[in-house]
């Protein structure tokens, strides 16, 4: 069976159990595919990466939100009632 790989840098199961930094700072920064049987089985994901991705989901998600609500009725209130 074939399969994606998506990203630039792969690495084995074994490479990575046997040095799990290394292989992770060989990819400078990027995502490691770490294969088994030259299979995908995981992807290491530095931290700021990581977090880069779950503010890109969250903003997408507002975004969605945004989209869904432009069209609603909105609601006058004063200052002085909140």
């Amino acid at each position: 069976m074939t399969s994606r790989i998506l990203s630039d840098v792969a690495a084995s199961i074994t490479e990575f159990k046997a040095n799990p930094m290394k292989v992770a700072a060989s990819a400078h920064g990027k995502a490691v595919a770490v294969l088994n049987r030259n299979e995908p089985a995981f992807y290491c994901v530095p931290a700021e990466a990581y977090e880069a991705l779950m503010d890109k989901l969250e903003d997408m998600e507002l975004i969605s939100l945004a989209k869904e609500r432009v069209n609603e009725e909105s609601i006058s209130v004063s200052i002085a009632d909140l």
